[in-house]
C-alpha cells in the first residue's frame, strides 16, 4: 500500500517499529491523555505517551494544556506526579460546549471523580 493510497483508504502507512494508525480518530490526543489520567491518576508520562502513541514531550505539553485549561491538577507525591481530574468541566468546541467531559470519562474510564459507583 502506498502512502497516497493509504490516505484515501483512511489508513496511514505503517510506522517504523509500530502498527499502522488510522488517518483520523474520533478522539484527539488531548482526549486520550485525559482518559489515561482518569484511568490511572498516578500514571507516568512515558506510559501516557506509549498508550496514546505520542512522544513524551507531546504528552507533557498536552498535560500542561489540560492543567492550564482547568481539566486536571498535578501534585508531586514523592518522586511521582499524581493527577486529579477536575469534574464538571465543559468541552471546548462550541458544538459540544454545553456538555461536561464527565460523560466522556464515565463512558471510557468509569465514574466521574466526585461520584461513587453507578446506582442500579
Amino acid at each position: 500500500m502506498t502512502a497516497e493510497s493509504s490516505i484515501h483508504s483512511g489508513q496511514e502507512a505503517p510506522r517504523p517499529g509500530g502498527p499502522a494508525r488510522p488517518a483520523w480518530t474520533f478522539l484527539t490526543n488531548h482526549g486520550h491523555v485525559l482518559l489515561s489520567v482518569a484511568r490511572d491518576p498516578d500514571i507516568r508520562v512515558s506510559d501516557i505517551a506509549a498508550r496514546v502513541g505520542i512522544t513524551t514531550r507531546a504528552a507533557l505539553q498536552i498535560l500542561k494544556d489540560l492543567e492550564s485549561a482547568g481539566y486536571l491538577q498535578r501534585a508531586r507525591v514523592g518522586r511521582r506526579t499524581h493527577y486529579t481530574i477536575r469534574p464538571h468541566q465543559h468541552f471546548r468546541h462550541p458544538a459540544t460546549a454545553a456538555q461536561e467531559v464527565d460523560g466522556l470519562i464515565r463512558l471510557f474510564a468509569g465514574p466521574a471523580p466526585d461520584e461513587g459507583p453507578a446506582e442500579q
